[in-house]
């Protein structure tokens, strides 16, 4: 029905000799319970609208509308295509790649359908996981959240390429702050899925909050760290956080074609050669797990590193004009309301065939981050990531926990550096700021880096 809708404006919109025109139709179905200090709110309700684009000579007009009808979709056009037409000429931008005619309809099955369970079993269970962390005595402060999405999409463009596609998406989040003989901490924990409700089969709401709360009670018998360049082991979490934040920005072809450090570096040597860096659309259980993105282009993988080796970029229609490129599928939007960008989807960092063990092996003094908690890096490969959860190493063993600890330096030499990759990987789940949200999933397995700076603060 929807894509018969689609179908109609598109034809009409041909007869406008336009370049290029793309349709996409969101309606997104979400729920969100949150308890801030036990207190519940409950909220739901559903996003529902169209987004066209009009491309004219190297230029794009865009306008969408909350309302899905004949009538408001032609005045969307016409708006659009008047934009469009207004900058014909100026920008000196090339066309959008343009792909073949495809028909494809796609629905990501759910193991249990969030549907089928009731919001009564919902509060239940996220009351159960806010009562086990408000036993700790230390935690004054808390707020744990579940947020459900049901997401559909359709497209259409005057290629003739109609698509549909659905999936559903479900987070948990722990938030706690605590005081403990003076000393003030915070931690954080969540957990993903986008196979319905079996987030709690993933992580029980005792394994959850046992894992926020020891979190916590680490920092309270932290100390600082020395500053200065060490040996590093990155857990899972950690190396998701540092090759989203610190790499996968540089490798996203708007930055590349801004100037990023790894501009004109196709073929060279970035990383150790034990390192593959992947954005991939098809990990199983991933929250940028999609079959097409925001422009109806197929989403297929993208091997950023392979061996130490960068191979290529992440792309959407518009940049991969630019760069005589292929587009990836990496093109999304946070909703119908704004144009697509180029965005990370699930990016990891390939296991390697080492023990976590011997990954340890070696060093006399270091530290072991096994958290981290948002970061940022610029286009030269600048870097600073914050870290959460991170201990000392000492002649190869877990030691004392540290706290207010940081680590930066240079995305690259940082990557050069690595030399030993662990056999073990996992995936972690959040969102992606860049102008607009968007959720992602990053992971990775034990890594050890040679050196880099850390910093600490009382």
């Amino acid at each position: 029905m929807v894509l018969d809708v689609i179908e109609k404006i598109i034809f009409e919109s041909e007869k406008l000799g336009a370049d290029f025109v793309d349709i996409r139709i969101e309606k997104k179905r979400s729920l969100s319970i949150s308890l801030r200090e036990g207190v519940p709110v409950v909220s739901s309700g559903t996003d529902y609208g169209a987004a066209i684009r009009v491309f004219i000579k190297g230029s794009m007009g865009f306008a969408y509308t909350a309302w899905i009808d004949t009538s408001n979709l032609r005045q969307a056009l016409e708006r659009a295509y008047a934009m469009a037409r207004a900058g014909a000429g100026y920008g000196g931008n090339p066309s959008p790649v343009q792909l073949k005619a495809l028909r494809d309809s796609h629905v990501w099955q759910q193991k249990k359908p969030v549907e089928d369970v009731s919001i009564d079993v919902k509060m239940k269970d996220i009351m159960e996981l806010d009562k086990l962390v408000s036993a700790e005595s230390s935690v004054k402060s808390r707020t744990v959240m579940y947020v459900e999405t049901i997401e559909y999409k359709a497209y259409g463009s005057t290629e003739q390429r109609f698509i549909e596609e659905q999936r559903s998406l479900i987070r948990v989040a722990v938030n706690v702050f605590g005081v403990h003989e003076g000393i003030r901490a915070s931690a954080y924990a969540s957990q993903g899925t986008t196979k319905g409700y079996v987030v709690w089969e993933k992580t029980s709401p005792e394994e959850l909050a046992s894992k926020v709360l020891n979190r916590l009670r680490n920092q309270f018998k932290a100390k600082t760290p020395k500053a200065g360049v060490f040996p590093v082991v990155l857990g899972p979490e950690a190396v998701g956080v540092f090759v989203h934040e610190a790499f996968g920005h540089l490798a996203e072809a708007d930055h590349i074609v801004a100037g990023s450090v790894l501009k004109d570096k196709k073929g060279a040597k970035v990383a150790s050669e034990l390192v593959t860096i992947v954005d991939d659309p098809t990990v199983d259980d991933g929250f940028g797990t999609y079959k097409y993105d925001d422009e109806g282009v197929k989403a297929a993988k993208v091997v950023i590193v392979e061996n130490g080796i960068h191979k290529q970029v992440m792309t959407d229609r518009v940049h991969a004009s630019l760069l005589d490129a292929e587009p990836t599928g990496n093109a999304r939007a946070e909703s119908y309301r704004v144009t697509p960008l180029v965005r990370m989807r699930n990016t990891v960092l390939q296991p390697g065939n080492m023990k976590v063990e011997e990954v340890f092996e070696g060093i006399k003094y270091g530290y072991y981050i096994v958290a981290a908690m948002g970061g940022q890096t610029n286009l030269d490969g600048s870097f600073q990531v914050g870290v959460q959860e991170a201990y000392e190493i000492v002649n190869g063993e877990i030691g004392s926990p540290v706290r207010n600890m940081s680590i930066s330096g240079n995305t690259i030499e940082t990557l050069l550096n690595i030399d030993a990759v662990a056999d073990d990987a996992k995936i972690y789940y959040g969102t992606c700021g860049k102008g607009q949200l968007v959720p992602v999933s990053l992971g990775g397995p034990h890594v050890r880096v040679r050196k880099i700076t850390v910093g600490g603060r009382e």
